[in-house]
């Protein structure tokens, strides 16, 4: 039979765990607005029975362990969904501020000012003798610069934002790194199964997880006693157990994969930035030189995916030169130099598949030791795919894709809208003529190298490629009386013999020889920082005419914009200074410029409805108007936007539900915890009753015994 003494036993086992099933609940119930607090409840066991005639007699209730609920397989598919929504959360702000600079429903902007410009060469050309429609076309023509000023300008300041909205997240991400294997450490210590369970720990940590999760796309691995692995999508561990590794935003770098075939001993080099990656691929081997030997590399703006063409759509091969004789690829000026020395000629020959990846921007980076950085800046191939070997989540990701991918390809378009007006304008007014002749004129576009080829890539002259083999023709008058100044003071530039322009071989250089061999009597040329200056001789003045190479418009002589940028195109200073610069006619065959003639100004207008190539970096060639190629940008920025609503509205609606399915498991009932504070206050009321049954039984007995 049950001694009295195991009847008191029972009923203070019983109290025990009433009490610690009341404390639990109460804990529950005090943490039920508190996030990350996942729902604890006591499990209990039947104490050891007794063996007794006529049976077994249970000795009573001992509380094992606080118990955690919590759903880990619905918790991994929530962070991998919460990174999603973070990233799209991120874009979609932000584009929702970007899409009102090409909202042109409420005001007037770009496309306005651009019909203006067209209608106000239309008008010149209408009165190409009066001064208020040069006016005019003036005022308006710097309206619709600041428009695109002011667009660009919007554009570089979010990016620079962007810069600092990463810089603080990724010291945030580390941060949590840190804390989280601080947490693995104190579970190494504090956590033992079936008898303490470091339900806190594991709550904080799981919460870490979380946030870590909204900066960047994790995996783990929960390998037990504290030992968690906490990775990116990619593999790139960042938790081991106690063991971290940091993340990196840092300054613009190159890095370079070699094959095992390759001799080259040196590294790649560059000037310019660029909101995207340049990988070069070498696919012919040889050396670094400025002769034939030189190896053939081509250019990848995304990773290997696609390759740079040409206007009509071939494949661009580029020479791996030396300093001095530098590439101009995209918005960079590439070269290939010693390693400790960027001036100084490489050693060795580089081989078929050796690549290197230019990275002309701030990125991110994966440092597994401190002299060992991976790049892991997010990166989007030409499909819109995702590169999978980086980061593809989180807000760092949202803000990496909207400077980069968004912001980054509209500022490639609205420069290439922005290229191709200043050249299809320039074209036509280079070729035109005022009502004043020049006396002299500094081109407005330089080159890098006066020696090299102007339409080789090393010449560094921003329109080597619109250059074509034609010739310029160029007239020289008497500046008293107006007239041709001679019989020989007309015609077309002659390299030697009658040859005409060649952009694959002859040099800044060799045109301002050509000019002075050809009007030498009349002209001269020099060149000034890189740039062709035309001086006449006392009692001349010049004008130019027809132009099939493009050389006038290519070297800015006699043009109506200068720069190629969005952020950069301005009016000629000479169009600025003197109203009379505007070339609305043309030399005429017999050497005339009438005041009545429209030429230049009809053709210009005429560009409004004409299709033009325009080649950007990111896509290949289109030919269209300017006009609804920029409307296509305009459409695009639309696009996305939407796009990355419902990005944003998709992942966020999965993220809910597993939030909730979560909640269903870890979060707190106040009616399920009110209940069970009644059930075990019950329970705790009859442990007590027992053990006074049991006092009196004993009293009793004692009572019999005196």
């Amino acid at each position: 039979m049950v001694g009295l003494n195991t009847i008191l036993d029972i009923g203070k086992g019983a109290l025990f765990a009433s009490q610690s099933a009341i404390g639990v609940a109460g804990n529950n119930i005090a943490n039920v607005n508190t996030p990350g607090y996942a729902r604890q409840s006591v499990r209990l066991e039947e104490q050891y029975a007794i063996d007794k005639t006529p049976g077994q007699i249970g000795t009573g209730v001992k509380t094992v362990e606080v118990i955690r609920h919590f759903n880990s397989f619905v918790e991994q598919q929530y962070v991998d969904k919460v990174s999603s929504q973070r990233r799209w959360d991120a874009v979609y702000q932000n584009m929702r501020a970007l899409d009102s600079l090409f909202n042109e429903s409420q005001t007037e902007g770009i496309n306005a000012a651009i019909a203006q410009f067209w209608k106000d060469w239309q008008d010149l050309a209408t009165h190409p003798e009066l001064n208020a429609s040069r006016e005019a076309l003036l005022g308006n023509s710097q309206t619709l610069l600041s428009a695109i000023h002011t667009v660009a300008e919007d554009m570089r300041r979010m990016q620079v934002q962007m810069d600092e909205f990463i810089a603080q997240e990724v010291d945030a991400a580390n941060d949590i790194i840190k804390q989280i294997a601080e947490v693995n450490l104190q579970i190494q210590t504090s956590d033992v199964p079936g008898q303490n369970n470091a339900n806190s720990l594991f709550d904080r940590r799981d919460k870490l997880v979380r946030e870590l999760a909204g900066y960047l796309d994790v995996e783990y691995v929960d390998n037990g006693g504290g030992n968690l692995t906490v990775m990116t999508k990619a593999g790139h561990v960042l938790v081991d157990g106690v063991q971290t590794y940091k993340l990196a935003f840092e300054s613009p770098k190159s890095i370079q994969e070699l094959t095992t075939d390759s001799t080259f001993d040196g590294d790649v080099y560059f000037e310019g930035g660029d909101d995207f990656e340049y990988t070069l691929e070498v696919v012919q081997p040889g050396d670094v030189a400025m002769g034939g030997t030189a190896a053939q590399f081509r250019v990848s703006l995304d990773g290997g995916k696609t390759w740079m063409t040409d206007d009509t759509g071939a494949e661009l091969h580029f020479a791996a030169r030396p300093d001095e004789g530098r590439m101009r690829i995209g918005d960079l000026n590439v070269w290939f130099g010693d390693k400790a020395d960027a001036t100084a000629d490489p050693a060795g020959n580089l081989a078929v598949g050796d690549s290197f990846t230019i990275v002309p921007k701030k990125g991110l980076y994966w440092y597994k030791t401190t002299s060992t950085p991976m790049n892991i800046t997010p990166q989007q191939f030409a499909n819109g795919a995702d590169n999978t070997r980086r980061l593809t989540g989180g807000s760092l990701a949202g803000y990496f894709q909207f400077r980069d991918e968004n912001i980054g390809s509209y500022v490639d378009k609205l420069d290439g809208f922005a290229k191709s007006f200043v050249w299809e304008v320039n074209r036509l007014h280079s070729q035109g003529a005022g009502t004043q002749k020049h006396t002299n004129m500094v081109g407005t576009y330089g080159v890098d190298s006066a020696t090299a080829p102007l339409g080789s890539n090393s010449s560094g002259l921003v329109w080597a490629d619109r250059l074509q083999q034609g010739n310029l023709q160029m007239f020289f008058y008497d500046s008293s009386t107006g007239a041709l100044a001679s019989g020989a003071s007309f015609g077309p530039l002659d390299f030697g013999g009658g040859a005409m322009f060649d952009p694959q071989s002859h040099s800044l250089t060799d045109v301002a020889d050509a000019i002075n061999n050809t009007w030498g009597t009349f002209v001269t040329a020099d060149i000034v920082n890189n740039r062709l200056r035309l001086t006449a001789d006392s009692g001349y003045e010049f004008a130019f005419g027809t132009d099939t190479a493009g050389l006038a418009a290519a070297l800015g002589l006699n043009t109506f914009f200068e720069g190629t940028t969005a952020a950069d195109i301005e009016l000629t200073t000479m169009v600025q200074s003197d109203l009379d610069y505007i070339a609305s006619g043309h030399v005429n065959g017999a050497g005339e410029v009438n005041t009545g003639d429209n030429t230049a100004a009809k053709a210009i207008a005429e560009l409004k409805d004409k299709s033009v190539v325009i080649n950007i970096h990111t896509e290949r060639p289109t030919s269209q108007t300017l006009a609804k190629y920029f409307n296509s940008i305009v459409t695009t920025v639309g696009g996305d936007t939407a796009s990355a609503k419902f990005n944003y509205d998709y992942n966020e609606a999965l993220a809910s539900d597993l939030e909730s399915r979560q909640q269903e498991t870890a979060g707190v009932s106040l009616d399920e915890e009110m209940s069970s504070l009644i059930k075990f206050q019950h329970s705790y009321t009859a442990a007590a009753k027992l053990i006074s049954a049991a006092d009196r039984m004993l009293q009793t007995l004692l009572a019999i015994k005196n």
